[in-house]
């Protein structure tokens, strides 16, 4: 499975973004998908994840409530809907896949994207 994640950018204070991430090579209808990111000079922390039917859901409390995640699966592509966004959010942002159920541990999960810097100006 190959994940490229694309979406991220330059944007303000309060802003938004939607990062999107796309499979290839295998379909990723039975995965778990999860968003993780790096902050500079940090550890790659959990950010959001969901079930390969989008029926479950799991957030970060940093960003409860500001970010959704959904999947199409039919496109094999899992969203992140980022508003409201802070300068605390810059990171570069990945994308992950498991197969197994919701997990916040990125040891978990098997296969990874490369990273979408996102950066939220002040």
């Amino acid at each position: 499975v190959q994940l490229q994640a694309s979406g991220g950018g330059l944007v303000q204070t309060g802003g938004s973004l939607r990062l999107s991430c796309t499979a290839s090579g295998r379909a990723v209808i039975s995965y778990t998908m999860g968003w993780f990111r790096q902050l500079p000079g940090q550890e790659r922390e959990f950010v959001a994840a969901i079930t390969w039917t989008g029926g479950s859901t799991y957030y970060a409390d940093s960003v409860k409530g500001r970010f959704t995640i959904s999947r199409d699966n039919a496109k094999n592509t899992v969203y992140l809907q980022m508003n409201s966004l802070k300068p605390e959010d810059t990171a570069v942002y990945s994308c992950a896949a498991r197969y197994g159920s919701l997990s916040t541990y990125e040891r978990y999960y098997k296969y990874w994207g490369q990273g979408t810097q996102v950066t939220v100006s002040s």
